[in-house]
């Protein structure tokens, strides 16, 4: 009786935050193609300012991967009217932070100010949009930086490419295929004229999203965004016409060596649809139930009581084009992959067969709430969130409505997306091995 009041005054909690946390922005684009977002938030004195750009691995070509990644760190080096090396120095010394990342999908920069710097961060990236100094010394730079972050994220990382493994082997056709970082081997054959070729095609204004978020004065950002990116000449863009990869019809089975592990990884991966498929949304909370935290079910089962499993775990990987859901167990002790592709399988055929409880139902609803609260908490979260659902998903009002998408995903749904997805001949599995002495 407490459990239930408990979680009723929760809920009520909860839904009170959501409708007073309702995200507020304009919208609008420039001439040359640029789309502008504003979200205007006087609560506390900074601003965020980020260019989303509609670039990520899979806009690479064979041959010459890895460079949408490497320019998430060559657009660092400067412009004409910002030396080299200055960058970072300019924003810690007028109190700012700034960042990027780099997904299969986008590449992000942003810049967090006082807001009374919020002049310079607009300037500095349109400094970056209208002419980065792309020269060799830069190139022959980051590519040691970028070597340098492979070797230490990935190739000498414990289990450090489990996931480039999943890639190369759910995909063969689609760009997805290949791993965000690339190939060293392609930045060192690439010339100098490829790197500049590559950001005259996509780093132009019509090809990228301004996100302006925080303590700003519309009119007076406007005016400023107008005169510092409206002129800056329009691209051409290039249709993103990737090969389609055949549905998965035979389960196929590959093994991958590390040698950095002593115990095998075993991965049971499932290809799924786009990101804006409402399919993934139930897939979501489906690896929650299975895998998020102790009480789950199959951290409970193969790990807490029966201690066959020293890691086990289910996710939920959403891609523009495609998506993945994995599975993944690390063995404790001498336990047999046989013997965890079982458990994992009957877990699966559970949720094919029968609803899950009501109660777990309503764990999950709280969660993604939850969730969905502590995603809008800061300023350079939300500046996140709007430039990711315009340019991913194409509906920037996802920021206020995608909980409601999660909370009509019932529990047939989640038995339904088992039962699509997760069969035995539609994966792949990945042994993920010591390497051989």
């Amino acid at each position: 009786m407490k459990k239930r009041l408990f979680s009723a005054v929760a809920g009520i909690f909860l839904g009170i935050l959501l409708n007073a946390q309702q995200i507020k922005f304009e919208e609008y684009d420039l001439p040359n193609g640029l789309h502008v977002i504003l979200h205007q938030d006087n609560s506390a004195p900074v601003v965020t300012t980020g260019v989303m750009y509609h670039v990520g691995a899979k806009d690479e070509v064979v041959g010459r991967t890895g460079f949408a990644h490497f320019f998430e760190h060559l657009l660092f080096e400067g412009t004409p009217n910002i030396k080299r090396g200055e960058w970072f120095k300019i924003v810690s010394a007028n109190g700012g932070q700034n960042n990027a990342n780099t997904t299969n999908d986008r590449t992000y920069y942003y810049e967090t100010f006082p807001s009374n710097n919020e002049k310079l961060g607009l300037w500095m990236e349109a400094e970056r949009m209208r002419h980065a100094v792309i020269n060799q010394i830069g190139v022959d730079t980051q590519r040691e930086v970028v070597k340098e972050e492979k070797r230490m994220r990935m190739d000498n990382q414990p289990y450090g490419n489990l996931f480039t493994a999943v890639q190369a082997n759910l995909f063969t056709k689609h760009p997805y295929h290949w791993s965000t970082i690339g190939s060293m081997d392609d930045l060192n054959a690439a010339k100098l004229e490829e790197f500049q070729d590559f950001y005259k095609k996509y780093y132009v204004p019509n090809n990228a999203t301004l996100v302006v978020a925080g303590d700003i004065k519309p009119e007076e950002t406007k005016k400023w965004i107008s005169e510092y990116y409206g002129s800056i000449p329009k691209g051409t863009l290039h249709p993103k016409d990737f090969p389609k990869d055949t549905p998965i019809t035979q389960s196929k089975e590959v093994d991958y060596h590390d040698a950095n592990i002593q115990l095998p990884a075993y991965v049971f991966a499932y290809r799924t649809p786009d990101n804006k498929d409402k399919d993934n949304y139930a897939l979501d909370m489906l690896s929650s139930y299975l895998s998020s935290g102790k009480s789950s079910v199959l951290y409970k089962k193969l790990v807490d009581q029966e201690k066959k499993a020293l890691q086990v775990g289910a996710f939920n990987q959403t891609l523009e084009d495609y998506g993945i859901f994995a599975f993944y167990a690390i063995p404790m002790g001498s336990t047999p992959k046989e013997v965890l592709q079982k458990d994992i399988d009957s877990e699966i055929q559970n949720v094919q067969t029968d609803l899950i409880s009501e109660e777990d139902y309503q764990k999950l609803q709280n969660q993604y709430e939850n969730q969905f609260v502590n995603s809008n908490s800061s300023i350079q979260g939300i500046a996140s969130s709007l430039a990711t659902y315009h340019v991913l998903y194409g509906n920037t009002n996802l920021i206020n409505k995608e909980i409601d998408i999660y909370r009509s995903v019932t529990r047939e749904d989640i038995r339904n997306v088992a039962k699509k997805y997760l069969n035995p001949n539609q994966r792949v599995i990945i042994n993920y091995l010591p390497e051989k002495k």
